[in-house]
Order: structure tokens, then sequence, then C-alpha cells
């Protein structure tokens, strides 16, 4: 009997010791080098902050060669992973500064990364003292989580379309996308969303609780990461199809009008209401590039394009007094007013919503000239030392400082922020030097004027396989938040435009270094 009870207790010994936690089964097989999670880390404000990097090594890393500006702030060595926190002081300066911070371990080779903190914006004295520029400088530059969580399928046997994050070729977003994209300089992302077949029947018009929940899940891990957030209706628009803000058909039909005003209503109340504990990190952005799929073309449009705008000018009064009915958060919080198409130049038929908290932003999106940006054509050269054959005919540098000072001096002059909530070119091939440098040349020049003019500027970027052609806009995994193959050097160059305050680095001394080939 004792010998069976000794056995019993080594066998209920042993099943404890198979199913204890796995850290304590002892550590992974040790790395044999130093890994880093980030070859840069990028302050794009002059502000103070800290950002992280996480260390992969055999034994804990040692870091040096810090400036006087940074410190940083150990953590602990697990599992081979270190994760410091590197903190930088206020750069009184215009200019940049940077050092590369020296990562060690005794016996392997040194790895290294760079660490870059934009100059103040206060050595320009062009630049008005006013809430539109102290938007600009809170939101920075921005990047887009496009084809995301605004795709879409149909829904089997017919009927609605439904949201469905990964039917347009990119993986599920993740927290560790979020981290990257932070980790490279963008401070802000805009993720732009599909509502429509999750949208219940009238008169509730109910969002289902799935997809809602996705949406606060990939915010949250957006503002983990520390960045400004803005989200909207996207693809909602009609264009022929069972979308339901009709603005085809609206103008004309008073019924439907009104049916899709309590659609609004409805929907924007219950994504206010989710979101009313939000700070203001958060942007609420109430359509995307509303038209009737003529994109200001239709013949409808160009007879008397005050007919769609006025309805759509209703329709952004709607979206405002919906969120600030819901209070809270919601009563202060900075809403985004489209133009129609989000084409700048459409800025002239709208009329701003009245709002009792003034906290109004104008959005607009950049591709132009959209035939090199977006076209089929997909020409080689732009700008003033493009070929005449291999370039647009429209759409040059002038072009593009034409239509960011008249939204300059028209709204943000007057405490009016903009936003270019989306601009970018299709990607070129890397191996045709030729159109590679004019469409680096194209994202410098159009980052460096957005700047210039503190207009905040999200990058589009819809992820997607790799590759070129028409709409081909892949920066950024958007499962894992690395860079593409070829991607490094169009980010690094966005970067660039954006975030170098060198007095000899204006929009000028760009246009002067365009490609100039023979």
């Amino acid at each position: 009997m004792r010998h069976r009870l000794i056995t019993l207790l080594l066998l209920f010994c042993a099943t404890l010791a198979c199913s204890c936690d796995p850290v304590e089964q002892g550590p992974s097989k040790a790395p044999e080098d130093i890994t880093l999670s980030a070859d840069e880390l990028v302050f794009t404000t002059s502000e103070a902050g800290s950002l992280p990097i996480t260390v992969t090594a055999p034994s804990k890393p040692v870091l040096s060669g810090i400036p006087d500006w940074a410190s940083v702030t150990d953590g602990a060595f697990t599992d081979y992973k270190t994760t410091f926190m590197v903190n930088v002081t206020d750069n009184p300066s215009y200019a940049e500064r940077s050092a590369f911070i020296t990562v060690q371990v005794q016996g392997l080779s040194k790895a290294y990364f760079k660490l870059t903190q934009c100059g103040s914006d206060f050595w320009d004295p062009g630049l008005p003292d006013n809430d539109a520029v102290k938007r600009m400088q809170e939101l920075g530059l921005g990047w887009n989580l496009g084809n995301q969580l605004d795709a879409y399928s149909a829904r089997s046997g017919g009927g609605y379309s439904i949201p469905d994050e990964t039917v347009w070729g990119n993986p599920r977003a993740t927290q560790q996308t979020f981290d990257k994209v932070k980790s490279y300089g963008f401070t802000s992302v805009r993720i732009p969303v599909t509502w429509l077949g999750s949208i219940g029947p009238a008169p509730d018009y109910k969002i289902y609780a799935k997809w809602m929940a996705r949406v606060t899940e990939v915010v949250e891990y957006a503002h983990s990461a520390g960045l400004q957030v803005i989200i909207n209706t996207h693809h909602d628009e009609n264009h022929g199809d069972d979308h339901w803000l009709n603005l085809k058909d609206a103008p004309g039909d008073a019924a439907l009008n009104t049916r899709i005003k309590e659609e609004i209503t409805a929907v924007w109340t219950q994504i206010a209401n989710n979101f009313k504990d939000c700070g203001d990190w958060l942007m609420f952005e109430g359509f995307n590039e509303l038209n009737d799929g003529g994109w200001g073309w239709s013949a409808d449009f160009r007879k008397d394009p005050t007919r769609q705008c006025n309805v759509l000018n209703e329709w952004q009064q709607v979206f405002v007094d919906a969120v600030r009915a819901t209070g809270g958060n919601n009563s202060t919080r900075w809403l985004g007013i489209s133009t129609y198409a989000a084409n700048p130049e459409y800025e002239k038929y709208l009329v701003f919503p009245k709002d009792p908290a003034g906290r109004l932003m104008l959005s607009v999106h950049c591709y132009d000239p959209s035939d090199y940006t977006i076209g089929d054509a997909q020409y080689s050269d732009w700008g003033h030392t493009g070929q005449r054959d291999k370039k647009a005919t429209w759409g040059d540098e002038d072009h593009i400082q034409s239509v960011f000072k008249n939204l300059y001096d028209k709204y943000i002059a007057k405490g009016i922020p903009v936003y270019l909530g989306e601009y970018g070119c299709s990607m070129r091939n890397k191996a045709d030097s030729r159109s590679w440098s004019f469409y680096l040349y194209y994202l410098e020049y159009v980052s460096k004027a957005a700047r210039t003019y503190a207009i905040p500027a999200f990058i589009w970027d819809n992820g997607g396989n790799e590759g070129w052609g028409k709409e081909h806009h892949c920066y950024i995994n958007h499962g894992t938040g690395e860079f593409t193959s070829t991607s490094r050097e169009p980010v690094q160059t966005i970067l660039k435009g954006w975030c170098t305050n060198d007095e000899l680095y204006t929009l000028q001394s760009v246009y002067d270094s365009a490609p100039i080939i023979k």
C-alpha cells in the first residue's frame, strides 16, 4: 500500500512538471546576432518625447553614443529581448538634429540605429499663431491604413456588400503594425472604415456589434502606439451599386434625401457614442470622396455643380449635429469636413457647417496630376524638368503650389485647419532609374509643399502585393509594419520633405534639385 502511494505521488509530480508554464521549462534558443526593431527612430516634432526600440541579443545589450539631448531608460532582459525607451528633450533650434546610437554585446559585431528629431517650427515667421497651425503641429505627417477596414466583398447570394478586412489582399492589422509606423516617424494615422452591409434596417440602422468591436480594436492599436487617429465613413458612397450615400439621386428625390440623412444621424450617433470617452487624439471625418461616380466629370455635375454640392452641405451639417448631440468629449472633438470628391478645387462649393465648438477641419486629397499618380498612362516624368512627351499635360509644381496656397490663404491663415487626408503617387519600378527618380521627386516636393503651407498630410498606403502599376501605393506591410522590398527609400523621402527644418532646405531648393535626365 505504501509503495503504491509513493508511486501515485511520483506520477502526480510528473504530471505537474509536464503541465507547467512553458516559460518555466527553460529559455528559448539564444540568438546568434543582434537584431533591432527599427533602424531609425524619428521624432517628427521639436517637443520632448519618448519612443521604444527593442533589441534581441544573446545577452543584455549596452547602448552608447547617446547625445546630450537624449537619454535612454533601461528595460528588463526577458527571453533575449530588451526594450529601451529613448527620450529626447525639446529642440529649440530650427535645424533637425540626429545621432547614431551604438548597440553592443560582448563578442558580437556592433549594431546601430539612427536617432532623429525635427527642428522647431517657430523659426518660420510666415506662419500665423492660430488654431490651424497648432493643429498642423499636432497631426504632423500621417499614414493611411488603406484597403483594410474599408475593404468589402459581395454578400453570398447577392444583396448588400459587407466589410471584409482581408478581402483586398491585406493581412489583419496588428499592434505591431502601428508601433512600427510610429517608429518610422509618422505622428498620425487615418483609418478608413466602410460601414455598408454592417448597418441594420431602418429606423434604428444599428451597426453590427462585431464590426464595431473590430474597428474599436484597431483604433486602440493606433492610440497605444502614440498616434493621432482619424476614422470616417469610406466607400459608403453610391457609385451605381448598393452603397447607401447616394449623392447621384438624392438631389432629385426628397424622400430619398430624407432617408439618407436619417441614416447619417443614426450611424454617426452610434460611432460617436462608441468613442465618446476618447480624447482629442481621435478625430471623426464625416465622409470620404462623396460624388456621383463621375468624380466631377459627369454631365449632371458639369451642368450645375451646386445641385449635388448643396445636398452634400446638408449632409455635412447632419454629421456635425449628430456628433455634437452625443456630448462628452464629442462636444469639442475635431471633425473633418470633406469637399465634393475630396477635390481641393471644389472647396468653392462647400458651405462649412455651423458648429458650436468651432472645431472643424477642411479635408481634401491630392493626387494631381491624376494621370501621372494613378492613371493608366503611367508617365515616367513629372515636373518642370520632365520631358514633354513623358509627362502629363498639367499638374506640375506651379499647380501644386497654387492649390496649396489657395487653401492656406482662404482657410489656414484665417484659423481654419486643413489636412490632406490622402496624397501620393503609384509606385514605379525601381529598376527604371528615370521613372524612379521622378517618382521620389514628386513625393518629396508635395510633402515639402504641404509642410510649407502648414497642411498635415497623410500618405495613401493600400498595402497589397509587391510590384508597381496603377494605384500601387504599397509602403508598409499592414500585418507586421515592415517595409516592402522597395519602400524604405520612398518613406525616407516623404519624411525628409516633411521633417527637415533647415533654412537652406526650402520648397525652392527641392524644386532646384529636380531630376535632369537626358
